[in-house]
């Protein structure tokens, strides 16, 4: 899942729809995971957060980060 280009600090996980866009990205430096809905010429980008209101960090990236 991890992006193999250094340069790019985004990754797109996860994309639904055509005219409403849902997606997922993740912040390859941190780890942590945002949605992305866009509606016609408007969208927005906000944190994931989970049922305790904590934002959500990928798994990948906490096994990633214990190596480094």
């Amino acid at each position: 899942m991890w992006n193999q280009d250094p340069g790019k600090r985004f990754v797109r996980v996860y994309q639904q729809g055509a005219m409403q866009v849902m997606e997922i990205w993740v912040d390859t430096l941190t780890g942590v995971q945002y949605l992305f809905h866009q509606a016609g010429y408007s969208g927005g980008m906000t944190p994931l957060l989970d049922k305790d209101g904590k934002v959500v960090v990928s798994s990948e990236y906490a096994e990633r980060g214990s190596r480094l």
